[in-house]
């Protein structure tokens, strides 16, 4: 058998969930994925390493981020675009960072100018 207190319980929680205008639609928040951040880190030996050098890889960001690539390697490397004049961050030293913004839609391809086989891609939505 129920407990009367129960039934107490049951019908208040009811009624206040039935509350409120009935004009009024619920509110509903529906998102999308967030993307990720714009940090890159360019990783200890990154020099031997090939889709592994920048993390992450591939990276996407929504169109305006700044990406900033942070060199945790103890040689210099770049991040260069494989398309001539998208980007070029020149030559982050040991413990440097450059940036670029990305303003259009669209995969861009990079690479080390100094190390060919790091690769990697950034995804702009």
């Amino acid at each position: 058998m129920t407990h009367p207190a129960t039934l107490l319980i049951v019908a208040a929680l009811l009624i206040s969930g039935c509350g409120g205008n009935s004009d009024s639609a619920p509110s509903v928040t529906v998102t999308s994925p967030t993307p990720m951040g714009g940090n890159v880190s360019i990783v200890a030996g990154a020099r031997t390493l090939t889709t592994t050098a920048y993390s992450p890889n591939p990276l996407t960001v929504s169109v305006g981020t700044t990406v900033t690539w942070v060199n945790n390697d103890t040689i210099a490397h770049t991040a260069t675009s494989n398309t001539a004049g998208i980007f070029d961050t020149g030559t982050i030293a040991p413990g440097g960072q450059a940036s670029k913004q990305f303003t259009t839609a669209g995969s861009v391809s990079y690479h080390c100018t100094f190390h060919p086989g790091m690769v990697a891609t950034i995804n702009v939505q």
